[in-house]
């Protein structure tokens, strides 16, 4: 089909594009915007002022730190896990190692609520634990670190690292310096698109978070949903600004290192 030909059928499709895109991001923007209105129902005639935000700060500020804390700590417990259970399941290969890669995977298809119950079921009664945010980072690791294992093997199988660990051995290199050396560069593309996977979903994660949490521990997503029961619409409004202006930053930043280290990884190759 000629260039001239294809024009109509690209014009469509980009259209069909922003109107989606549009569809989904009017409403953030709106509501982002209601954040910083004097009144919502006035609308921006009403002016614009950032007591909100201030307010939204020093009721909430506390549940934006914990959220960056538990997902930074998530995202250090599945790589410290993660990266060994999909190297030993890479080498195995068998049955067993399958259904151990099914058992891992199987909290993907069980909704966060029932993950939650379960949790509270087994360790409640652990009253210090229980009250701690350590419990909300176990039902974080347990909910997360499917995509880091999943992320890696995915590497691992492409890469052939198991010749390599083995070539490294026959020269004596001891087990933790082939780890250090040869498995974790080797598998960097999937340990850098887990990372993404683990942070973004620790960040954004309610339904989990929502069970395990309590007044002492609430998240950006548990303190958002209770801005949005308690407290006016400019309020929570202003809080789904913060929420955006935390995350989002933070999320460009990490594919941006994505990207670079892919790219570097492939120019040394």
């Amino acid at each position: 089909m000629s260039p001239i030909r294809n024009r109509p059928i690209f014009a469509a499709q980009l259209l069909f594009t922003l109107a989606v895109a549009a569809f989904l991001i009017v409403p953030a923007v709106l509501s982002m915007m209601a954040g910083v209105t004097a009144n919502y129902f006035r609308g921006i005639q009403s002016g614009l002022t950032l007591q909100w935000v201030l307010q939204v700060w020093q009721l909430y500020a506390d549940t934006i730190f914990r959220s960056f804390l538990i997902a930074f700590s998530t995202l250090g417990v599945t790589l410290v896990v993660g990266i060994p259970a999909a190297y030993a399941l890479h080498l195995r290969n068998d049955r067993l190692s399958r259904a151990v890669e099914e058992i891992i995977t199987l909290p993907l298809a069980i909704p966060g609520l029932a993950i939650a119950l379960a949790l509270l079921l087994t360790y409640g009664s652990f009253g210090e634990f229980r009250r701690s945010w350590l419990f909300i980072l176990v039902g974080h690791v347990v909910f997360t670190l499917p995509f880091m294992v999943r992320a890696v093997l995915a590497v691992f199988a492409a890469s052939g690292v198991e010749t390599l660990d083995e070539s490294a051995a026959s020269l004596g290199a001891t087990p933790w310096r082939r780890f250090r050396d040869v498995i974790v560069p080797n598998a960097r593309p999937g340990i850098l698109a887990g990372s993404l996977m683990v942070v973004t979903l620790s960040l954004g994660e309610f339904n989990l978070t929502w069970m395990l949490h309590t007044p002492l521990t609430k998240t950006l997503p548990v303190g958002l949903a209770d801005s949005y029961a308690s407290m006016r619409l400019e309020v929570a409004s202003a809080y789904t600004l913060v929420f955006f202006v935390m995350i989002i930053p933070l999320l460009i930043a990490m594919q941006v290192f994505v990207g670079y280290r892919s790219n570097l990884s492939g120019t040394r190759r």
